[in-house]
């Protein structure tokens, strides 16, 4: 599977953007699509994750309630909806996709197999 992310940008505190993961390639319908991020000199942070259908979803506490994952499957396309944006949230945003992924497992990068380039996301103070 291939994964392509898109939509990252130069937001203030408070502002929102909306990250895209085109997911392309056979059987990419199967895969859980997770969003992590990255500063660097730090390790991949996980940020939220959704099934294969769409149905189920999971967040990172410090995105709680302030962003949303969403899934067009008739488009292949997974959306990261980012509110209420803080300067911490500035980062590498990258998507990456795996087909078995559990509750046990879903936050950490190494368990995905499938990375998209990353979009940087700054939000300034």
């Amino acid at each position: 599977v291939q994964l392509q992310a898109s939509g990252g940008g130069l937001v203030q505190t408070g502002g929102s953007l909306r990250l895209s993961c085109a997911v392309s390639g056979r059987r990419s319908s199967m895969y859980y699509i997770g969003w992590f991020r990255q500063v660097p000199g730090t390790d991949r942070e996980f940020v939220a994750v959704i099934s294969r259908s769409g149905a189920n979803s999971h967040y990172s506490d410090s995105v709680k309630g302030r962003f949303t994952i969403s899934r067009d499957t008739a488009k292949n396309t997974v959306y990261l909806q980012m509110d209420s944006l803080k300067p911490e949230d500035s980062g590498v945003y990258y998507c990456a996709g795996e087909i078995d992924i559990v509750l046990s497992t879903m936050r950490g990068p190494s368990n995905y197999h499938s990375w998209g380039q990353g979009t940087q996301v700054t939000v300034s103070s």
